[in-house]
Parts: structure tokens; sequence; C-alpha cells
């Protein structure tokens, strides 16, 4: 079994990964590193590519990293190769289209998590709802197959459902009771 130093948590908007995230952080102990914050500055405004790439890079120099979200395609790429712990959330379409227009209806009063101060609400918004609409030529059961075939040399968690998250934070537990995290 691998170890859980470096975790990759991905998947659609609305997910629940930002949550998810910190929870797996807190029980680890590991570094909490969300993309949307090495990706944006405050109001949204998207870094020089350079500066991501470098951002990502000294993360994966790092012995142990949380990294949330998905980012570019290149860096996801380097995030698969270089994680131990591949956690791909993947809850009913239904679910993500909910939670994204939840987080829109409630961002007047807290703040998205993960989310730059001042980020476009709005425009951020529409934007995961055609993530959502254009994902789902890519969020599919061929790419879930690609994700668990890494399975016999990494520790792959697929998140559909509450019970999902419960078998993946006992498993922490059981790892950190067996000193292999």
């Amino acid at each position: 079994m691998a170890s859980m130093r470096k975790i990759a948590v991905f998947g659609k908007p609305g997910g629940g990964k930002s949550t998810l995230s910190k929870a797996i952080a807190s029980k680890t102990d590991i570094p909490l590193h969300a993309l949307d914050l090495l990706e944006f500055e405050t109001g949204g405004i998207r870094v020089p590519e350079d500066v991501y790439l470098e951002r990502h890079a000294g993360i994966l120099r790092q012995d142990a990293w949380l990294i949330e979200g998905l980012g570019t395609l290149a860096t996801f790429r380097q995030r698969l190769a270089e994680a131990d712990t591949l956690v791909y959330v993947d809850r009913p379409m239904w679910q993500h289209c909910w939670w994204v227009s939840k987080r829109f209806v409630l961002s007047p009063f807290r703040k998205p998590e993960s989310w730059p101060d001042g980020s476009p609400l709005l425009r951020s918004t529409v934007t995961s709802w055609l993530n959502l609409y254009r994902g789902r030529k890519v969020w599919t059961s061929e790419f879930r197959k690609k994700i668990e075939a890494h399975a016999p040399h990494k520790n792959v968690y697929v998140i559909s459902s509450d019970k999902d998250i419960a078998g993946l934070m006992a498993d922490i537990g059981d790892r950190q009771r067996a000193g292999r995290t």
C-alpha cells in the first residue's frame, strides 16, 4: 500500500473538493494548496502562466502536499504522476449543479472556500456551469477507469457519496494508527 504524503484532490466544480480537502489536511497535517489560490490573485485575476507553473512546481518539490483543484491539463498530469494518493470527487451531476448554484446564492453571505478575495462570483459561477456542461465529455466512465487504473501503484479514492468520504477518512485513521501516513 502506497504512503499518503502527496495527495491530489480533483473533480467537477461544485462537488465539495475544498471542504473535503480541508478535512483531509486537518486529519493528516499535510499542507493544503488550493489551485484557485495559485492561479488567481485578488479579484479573480489570473496570474501569468510562468508564475503559476513555478508555484505549482515548488509545491511538487515538497515532501508532503495536498493539492485541491484541476489547474491546467499539463499540471494535472504532473500531479497524477507525482501523487501517491488520488481523490476523484465524482458525485452525481445533479448534485454538482445544485452545489454550484447554492454556492452562488450563499456567496453574498460567505466567501466560497478556496476562492481568492474579490472573485467575480457571477462570472465564476457561469464558468462552473459551463465547465459542468462541457465536462460531460471529460468526466466520463472512461476517465474514471483511467483514474482507477492507478490503483496498483497509488491509493485511489472515488468519492460519489458521503459514505465514500467516511471510508476515506476511516482509512486515513487506520493508516495513522498503523504509522503509514
